[in-house]
């Protein structure tokens, strides 16, 4: 059986590493071109629409926020991007005022009318108040609405009342352009992080022209145009993405700073000074789910960059944590960085009946459920070291994590779960080995997963620490945009996922258990008043100690109550061929290939 399992994986690994070289053809031989894989399928380009890390990765390279984080700086630093200048915030952090560069324009696009299209600052006041919007039922709408920007939740709410269009043209307090390149936020409560928590995030808060989407209406998933530096050339759902360089992106020249204690970075940055941006022609993006045809592709030279290495690689690729011979003596280099982002191995959906709920059974029944889950296995097995328990869901390099926090999340005793289950009556009544509710009835967990291997391996894991303790699990297996579709409706019971930050701020990881978030980044549908005041009052705070403290005592809530296993936060490691130039892991940069550059002379010498 294992000789059939491995010829079929062989198989396919050749057949996708084909299917990669017929999709990528033989580029002009100076193109500077980038080829890389994404893991899991995108969604679709719309910054209203999407909530997947894919998704908005390219569409972080079409379309711009006012502020960004510097590629190389360390510790990790705002800077103005669209925007002429920082932010002018008001003493109480309620006012937040933007000044535009003059001069920045929209890609081309028909929409225009063969007009050039200058950004200004209507267009972000605009792109703000479509999240708001229940046409687009924007999945992040809960960052804003946590933001409580004046008047918008309220005129949401008439227009849902009313069941009439969203008036974009009325104007509220809260949102305002007060000339032709400023606009203005005013918020209800204090927000000291607003403009990084939202401003900085182009995938989902970057200005759309209110011509384009109004052209393309139910269209505009396949439409992102933006300020970026790229454009979206091709887009073959689920099978190939192309980004092509934006002929009319600003002059804008590489001007990173790299920390004095960092050579790699030193190098890099007095390498591209001055270049300008993007150095790039083109970005291709294929999609291979399997992990092994995606190595197959980067050893074969198909692709420029392993992005993030397949953990069943990483003891041969880079035993102990470092480079293998084989792969230096080619040229290939190596960055290693955390993630930011904390592994859920399963949601808990609370408006579910069976795994759902706040009594002391529903608890028992989730922390057992947790307790009998072999996090160890998980990190060794099947991501082979290439994480940390996790003790809270907040992530290093996030404020508020804790190193020195120990809390039962990241422990397996399978013998302290049977008890849980005996105290509250969740035993075999029938002695058909499996237990049944409290009140006699069946037990059956449903967990949601998807065909990829690695996906495989965990519910092997999910199924070996349930068996241990008497419970039957069952697994619904689906692409992974289907499970994103079905968990933000509440359909699932259980489904692991990841979540990835994108500030340095342990708030995103809170927000997973908010209750006004339900159905954004609450998967859980979790709802504890305690919880949300803690979340709210930790919101309104400056940063330090006594921030950390409240936030330290709302994750040990999420602990206690368990609406989430978790399991790691991740490392990731990402693999280049040797003409690939100025790659380090920012994990609050989505679009990296804006300051990258190909050699293709390099390529036409070193590639097989």
């Amino acid at each position: 059986m294992f000789l059939r399992a491995l010829t079929r994986a062989l198989i396919l690994a050749l057949s996708c590493t084909a299917a990669v070289a017929q999709k990528a053809p033989a580029a002009d031989a100076q193109a500077r071109v980038l080829r890389y894989a994404f893991p899991i399928a995108e969604t679709g380009f719309d910054p209203a629409q999407i909530s997947d890390l894919y998704s908005r990765t390219v569409v972080a390279g079409i379309i711009e926020t006012p502020l960004a984080f510097d590629f190389l700086a360390r510790p990790f630093k705002l800077k103005p991007n669209t925007a002429a200048e920082m932010p002018q915030i008001s003493e109480d952090f309620r006012t937040f005022t933007f000044r535009l560069k003059p001069g920045i324009f929209f890609g081309d696009d028909p929409a225009f009318k063969g007009k050039k299209r200058e950004l200004v600052a209507q267009d972000y006041v605009y792109s703000l108040k479509r999240h708001y919007d229940p046409k687009w039922n924007s999945p992040n709408l809960y960052r804003l609405e946590n933001a409580k920007i004046l008047g918008l939740s309220e005129l949401r709410k008439q227009v849902l009342k009313d069941k009439t269009p969203f008036p974009y043209d009325q104007e509220v307090e809260g949102l305002r352009a007060l000339d032709r390149y400023t606009f203005q936020v005013k918020l209800a409560e204090p927000a000291p992080r607003f403009h990084q928590e939202i401003m900085t995030d182009a995938g989902n808060y970057g200005a759309v022209a209110r011509e384009v989407v109004e052209a393309y209406g139910d269209k505009i998933m396949e439409h992102p145009v933006g300020t970026g530096p790229f454009r979206l050339a091709e887009w073959r759902r689920s099978s190939r993405i192309v980004l092509e360089r934006n002929p009319g992106y600003r002059d804008v020249r590489y001007d990173e700073e790299a920390p004095a204690d960092d050579p790699r970075s030193q190098a890099i940055a007095a390498q591209l000074k001055g270049r300008k941006m993007p150095m790039l022609d083109r970005v291709e993006i294929v999609i291979i789910e399997e992990a092994q045809p995606r190595w197959l592709s980067f050893l074969n030279a198909q692709t420029d960059l392993m992005e993030r290495l397949p953990n069943e690689f990483a003891p041969v690729a880079i035993p102990n944590d470092k480079l293998a011979p084989n792969l230096a003596k080619k040229g290939i280099t190596m960055d290693r960085a955390p993630l930011v982002d904390i592994g859920l191995a399963a949601l808990f959906n609370q408006d579910n009946p069976v795994v759902g709920g706040y009594t002391p059974e529903k608890v028992a029944l989730r922390r057992a459920i947790a307790l009998a889950y072999d996090v160890d296995q998980e990190i060794r097995l099947v991501r082979k070291s290439q994480a940390i328990p996790a003790q809270t869901a907040i992530a290093p390099l996030a404020f508020g994590y804790d190193p020195s926090l120990k809390t039962t999340m990241s422990d397996h005793d399978p013998a302290r779960a049977r008890a849980l289950l005996d105290l509250y009556g969740y035993r075999d009544g029938d002695g058909d080995g499996w237990r049944e509710m409290p009140d006699g009835s069946p037990l059956v967990l449903e967990y949601a997963t998807q065909p990829d291997q690695q996906s495989r391996q965990l519910a092997e894991l999910w199924e070996k620490g349930m068996k241990a303790v008497g419970l039957r699990i069952v697994f619904k297996v689906a692409k992974w945009p289907e499970n994103l579709k079905a968990s933000r409706a509440g359909k699932l019971m259980m489904w692991g996922v990841a979540w990835s930050a994108t500030t340095p701020d342990g708030d995103t990881f809170l927000a997973l258990a908010y209750g006004p978030n339900k159905g954004g980044a609450n998967h859980a549908r979790f709802d504890l008043p305690a919880f949300n005041a803690l979340y709210r009052q930790q919101q309104e705070m400056p940063d330090g100690p006594e921030r950390q403290k409240v936030m330290q005592e709302a994750s040990k809530l999420m602990v206690a109550y368990v609406p989430y296993k978790l399991s790691g936060h991740r490392m990731a490691t990402d693999l280049m061929q040797p003409w690939v130039i100025g790659f380090r892991r920012n994990p609050f940069v989505r679009e990296f290939f804006k300051f990258l550059d190909v050699d293709p002379a390099i390529r036409a010498q070193e590639a097989p």
